[in-house]
């Protein structure tokens, strides 16, 4: 009974005038920035942040931390609806969790029923979304309160965990992943240490007391880092795009549909609940598993409904489910959850267990607003589709320079410092880099923002045991935490070996 109070409480919240309109802002601008190809979920959300504290200045803490949460949420949950429309009418994928549906979209789009593949692709997400909400409902509140008995080397373990699976699942290579993890928790040490109140890595310079602000780290790597790509790679080129006839599908279509949005829904929520699988892994088993048990699998890659019907519900359904473990446990699942919680801490509201005891209007909120906000994009999505058609047709020349203000203006409207403006710059300029060498940035964000809550709890773990480093393998919980994350970075890396001895064989 109290989930269902606090739910309805959570709705008082999110229909309040203000908040509907944050959440139509949020899944517009998401919806536009999963269209534009290049600028993905995490671009979208880090640049959105220093938006939204200015939207909700002269608001109470806790309220703008509501609504601004709302708004990022719906930029996050939008991106994935909108990632379909450029996969299916240009064979170019929005964000990475996009590319399947390349496969059988663009197929359909060649065939005449892009309007078909782009109607079925935002019906698949919203019934997804509706799935991964109810799951969101009733798997929340019992983690939060098992999370509550954690100790501080559970906690350890656990933020090790999540840097583990986010380095095992990112990129071509985990070695570079690796690495960038370890740059991220380095730039974590950066500041005045909490305990001692030592300087560490500051150089004697007062700006970097404070220690390396994420925000701007995330708006220089996301954001600029494509500006810098685009301009400096002059890609600049404009495709041409698939026509839109009928919108609405036959009746084949959504019969074919069913069972495969079904079990993308099923499948991409519960892949999207474990820390680091995120929404591309999804689509890729929600497509594999439709190969294997699809009745008419024959069809799949010829323009098959299926084909689009499952991986976009998968990708969906993942958003929602990466939320559990960011507001029970306060460990991101991926660099968008990432960045999403380094926004709940500007506004001081710290995810984790305790999150639905002492915030509890924030987190229902956000829950409510999920509901209103996959409603409105299933109302805009339908009807509106060739006009997010035609937004794909925006010259970059136009598209960057907007970018670049929003980019500039919204970290100084934060940080009020020139240095925080020089290292925006810094960072656009390494951001290009580290993507161009298959560097993923996404480790380095989630590294900035776990590694001081990893030191604070070892040092409390430490504390605790009077410096006995084999606390973390006599809690039961932090045992079993630290050999999952040995699993998730070593499986893959035998799984790769094993494969080339495979190729070796077949050559010889």
């Amino acid at each position: 009974m109290d989930t269902i109070n606090y739910l309805i409480d959570g709705f008082t919240i999110a229909l309040s005038w203000y908040n509907i309109l944050f959440a139509l802002l949020g899944v517009i601008i998401g919806t536009l920035v999963g269209v534009l190809p290049g600028i993905g979920p995490m671009s979208g959300v880090a640049l959105l942040i220093p938006v939204t504290a200015t939207l909700t200045s002269g608001m109470p803490l806790e309220s703008a931390a509501t609504s601004s949460i709302i708004l990022l949420a719906g930029v996050y949950y939008g991106a994935m609806y909108g990632g379909s429309t450029t996969s299916i009418l240009l064979n170019t994928p929005g964000e990475s969790s996009s590319v399947v549906t390349t496969l059988d979209g663009y197929q359909m789009a060649q065939q005449g029923r892009a309007g078909s593949a782009l109607a079925i692709a935002a019906i698949g997400s919203f019934i997804a979304g509706i799935v991964a909400l109810i799951g969101l409902i009733l798997l929340a509140e019992p983690l939060s309160k098992l999370a509550i008995d954690f100790s501080p080397a559970d906690y350890f373990s656990l933020m090790v965990l999540g840097l583990a699976a986010v380095s095992g699942l990112a990129g071509k290579s985990i070695t570079k992943a690796l690495i960038m993890t370890c740059a991220g928790l380095f730039l974590g040490t950066i500041g005045i240490d909490v305990v001692t109140g030592v300087a560490r890595f500051t150089y004697n310079q007062s700006v970097l007391y404070s220690g390396i602000e994420f925000l701007t780290v995330a708006v220089g790597l996301f954001a600029l880092g494509e500006v810098f790509k685009t301009i400096l790679e002059k890609d600049y080129k404009q495709e041409e795009i698939s026509k839109i006839n009928r919108i609405i599908p036959t009746k084949e279509e959504m019969k074919d549909s069913a069972a495969p949005i079904a079990r993308g829904s099923i499948l991409g929520f519960l892949l999207g609940v474990l820390p680091g699988a995120g929404a591309t892994l999804s689509s890729f088993f929600a497509y594999s598993l439709e190969k294997k048990v699809n009745k008419k699998r024959d069809k799949l890659g010829k323009g098959y409904i299926a084909g689009v019907a499952a991986p976009e519900s998968a990708n969906n359904a993942a958003s929602g489910g990466a939320m559990i473990p960011l507001l029970t446990l306060g460990i991101p699942g991926s660099g968008t959850t990432a960045i999403l919680m380094g926004a709940l801490i500007m506004y001081n509201v710290q995810p984790g267990p305790l999150l639905f005891e002492e915030k509890p209007n924030v987190v229902w909120g956000l829950i409510a607003s999920m509901f209103i906000g996959n409603v409105m994009l299933l109302i805009l999505n339908m009807p509106l589709v060739k006009v997010f058609a035609k937004i794909i047709d925006t010259p970059k020349k136009y598209l960057l320079p907007i970018i670049i203000a929003i980019s500039i203006f919204g970290v100084y409207a934060v940080q009020y410092t020139t240095f925080d403006l020089i290292l925006l710059l810094v960072c656009g300029i390494l951001g290009y880099l580290l993507s161009k060498n298959d560097f993923p940035v996404a480790p380095l964000v989630l590294a900035l923002i776990l590694g001081p809550m990893m030191e604070s709890n070892m040092r409390r773990a430490l504390t605790i045991s009077n410096g006995d480093y084999s606390v973390f393998i006599k809690e039961p919980f932090s045992l079993a935490f630290l050999i999952i994350a040995l699993l998730w970075i070593f499986i893959p890396l035998l799984l790769k070996m094993r494969g080339k001895n495979v190729v070796i064989s077949d050559e010889g």
